[in-house]
């Protein structure tokens, strides 16, 4: 039965916190600690998970609020489920932040945890709707208004996330599945394919395959272990097993599926790489990470999109999404995917992310919500500099978000109609047009056969590449870069688990990343609040301001955040004991 804990909000007269000295108290609260419990705990909404509660009389549930500060935590720490039950147990610290102050109440089994991310799991397949998420959004909302952040400017940008999964070869991959599912078979069975079995019982996937040295060699023996594989396969599928049994079946199937085909003989061959997907099995224990090559660093795992608010008006910067997706996903998805619900949110206007977000379908979902997007690179090939592209005349549109004028680099604008079939047309005056110098040199539009009028074609993509490519030719002009300290940001949230996260499977991977995105927020938030205790950082940031208008030095924002960043990591490391 779900029960909201609102006993952090009457604390006990006698207890170790109050206890402390007055110097001691006050460092408490000021410290990562206090922070935590009043922007994070103290905002979370409970109610949004009852529904993982049953609603008949019954024994109340564990507090929820602490339940998932744990898990936030956890995640942003770095913690292994042991040393957060540890710092719970033990850390005044920790248990301040969630509104213990006493070590007396509140004590739990860590099976709850576990029992807790059990449902949390089973109501997101039941459902689809992921509640940390949802938690996280509510969260950070509410301090985006208590503290004023503008946000209708913000900035993206993805990384490489790795999951905790071996980093297995093709034949390891196989190898380890013949040996799973021989562990399946009963007795009889063991004993009628013993033979065939032998080969791999006697010591691990990753002993086998190491002495296998050549690309002849490895092909031979996935041949052979695949022709294991198909063989056992059908025999585990007429008999009975487990749910964990019934996994490792299904997985098996698929990395056989994947890797190998079989010819009209019915006898196994190997398929060659180039006929392996991105999206194909990379590990028998985690089945939605998937491979990905950038430049010449190969990945397996997950990308992690990030955004957030980037207005230089703002003393404070939050993150405001976060994503996580199979790593073969493109950045451009990830942004179409993120853009509704961010615009809903927090209303964003302007967005500044690096090359890889630009592409057709982002523009009209960008075009649909209202939002520029500025990039500092974009993909594809530069236009020829010796002629005119599209993006170099002057494009207006109407209410509707159709191109309505075109402006030729001369200065020559004539309305755009619709064109017979689709695209637009903009029809300019020949007269002008061929008296024009670029005319027979660098200008596309062209002469008609049978009229005396010169002509433009293009479509409505063409049109919003043309806008995209304008906007990038003005970032590149600026002094500043809103988009640069998004790296910070990305590396704040993997630097607790170093990149390579100790869980496996796409929903406990996203668990993690939101937690550390969270507490990412709360860094700042404590880096903010000790800025305002501080004023000779205040003078110092005015002058900084009066700096960039009047010497045109480095951005603003790229030497506070570098100056900030080292100085806050050094007071949060004081204060972290």
């Amino acid at each position: 039965m779900f029960r909201k804990n609102d006993l952090h909000r009457q604390p006990s007269f006698l207890s170790p916190v109050r206890a402390l000295p007055e110097k001691q108290s006050q460092r408490l609260k000021a410290s990562w600690a206090g922070v935590f419990y009043l922007e994070f705990f103290s905002r979370l909404d409970e109610t949004i998970f009852a529904v993982l509660y049953s609603d008949e009389a019954s024994r109340p549930n564990i507090p929820v609020n602490v339940l998932v500060s744990l898990e936030f935590l956890k995640a942003g720490h770095g913690w292994s489920d042991e040393e957060m039950y540890d710092e719970f147990q033990f850390n005044l610290q920790v248990r301040y932040a969630l509104g213990l102050h006493d070590f007396d109440t509140g004590n739990f089994e860590l099976r709850s945890v576990y029992n807790f991310r059990r449902r949390l799991s089973e109501y997101q397949k039941r459902t689809g709707t992921d509640l940390l998420a949802h938690c996280f959004a509510s969260i950070t909302d509410e301090q985006l208004a208590a503290y004023g952040v503008r946000t209708a400017e913000q900035r993206m940008d993805s990384s490489q996330i790795g999951s905790a999964m071996a980093d297995a070869s093709r034949l390891q991959l196989v190898v380890t599945a013949v040996q799973r599912l021989a562990g399946l078979l009963d007795d009889e069975q063991q004993a009628n394919y013993s033979a065939m079995l032998a080969p791999y019982q006697s010591e691990k996937a990753g002993q086998l395959v190491y002495r296998v040295r050549g690309k002849a060699a490895t092909v031979a023996a996935l041949q052979a272990a695949g022709t294991v594989l198909a063989k056992l396969l059908p025999i585990v599928a007429t008999g009975e097993v487990s749910s964990e049994g019934e996994t490792t079946y299904q997985a098996s199937a698929r990395l056989f599926a994947e890797n190998f085909c079989l010819t009209e003989e019915q006898s196994v061959r190997v398929k060659d790489n180039n006929e392996i997907t991105s999206d194909a099995l990379q590990s028998l224990d985690d089945l939605e990470a998937t491979y990905r090559r950038k430049g010449r660093t190969a990945y397996k795992g997950y990308v992690m999109n990030v955004t957030e608010t980037c207005d230089p008006r703002n003393e404070l910067q939050l993150i405001t999404h976060v994503q996580v997706a199979p790593n073969n996903t493109d950045d451009a998805t990830l942004l179409c995917d993120a853009i509704p619900d961010l615009r809903q949110r927090t209303n964003v206007s302007d967005l500044y992310t690096d090359g890889g977000f630009g592409s057709p379908e982002a523009d009209l979902v960008l075009r649909a919500h209202d939002i520029a997007l500025h990039q500092t690179q974009l993909r594809g090939k530069e236009p020829d500099a010796n002629r005119y592209c599209l993006a170099d005349f002057e494009l207006a549109f109407n209410n509707d978000g159709d191109p309505s004028h075109l402006g030729c680099p001369h200065g020559q604008i004539v309305p755009v109609l619709p064109g017979r079939t689709t695209g637009f047309i903009a029809q300019f005056d020949a007269t002008r047009c061929q008296s024009c110098p670029a005319y027979q040199t660098q200008c596309r539009v062209r002469l008609l056969k049978h009229s005396p009028i010169c002509q433009l074609n293009f479509t409505l993509a063409q049109a919003l590449w043309a806008i995209r490519r304008q906007r990038f030719r003005r970032m590149r002009q600026r002094s500043d870069n809103p988009r640069a300290a998004i790296e910070a940001t990305i590396r704040a949230i993997k630097h607790p688990s170093g990149g390579r996260l100790p869980v496996r499977g796409l929903r406990r991977v996203t668990d993690i990343l939101i937690g550390a995105a969270a507490m990412a927020n709360i860094r700042a938030i404590l880096r903010f609040r000790y800025r305002k205790r501080k004023p000779w950082l205040a003078k110092q940031t005015q002058k900084w301001q009066k700096e960039d208008k009047t010497k045109g030095q480095l951005p603003l924002a790229n030497i506070q955040a570098f100056f900030l960043s080292l100085y806050g990591l050094a007071w949060q490391r004081t204060f972290a004991t």
